[in-house]
């Protein structure tokens, strides 16, 4: 197996553990970020554009395992 296709795949399934840190701080700051001087407001915009970030991400991450895991190249076949 190619060493780089290896790096790619480690590379993926390390972004699947941002996307949940993504979401998680997202609705964290949503919904249970309290004791804070910020105001309401700015942590529900920040906290919704980590949750749409890691949407973007999870879709990313799912093309990539998908390419990386389960589609054969012409390297594979040889």
């Amino acid at each position: 197996m190619n060493e780089n296709k290896i790096m790619q795949q480690i590379t993926a399934i390390f972004s699947v553990f941002m996307v949940f840190f993504y979401l998680g701080v997202g609705i964290y700051m949503i919904f249970f970020f309290k004791n804070t001087m910020m105001d309401k407001s700015v942590l529900v915009i920040f906290g919704s554009v980590l949750i749409f970030y890691g949407v973007y991400r999870a879709y990313r991450a799912y093309v990539s395992i998908v390419d990386l895991f389960f589609r054969r190249n012409s390297e594979d076949t040889d």
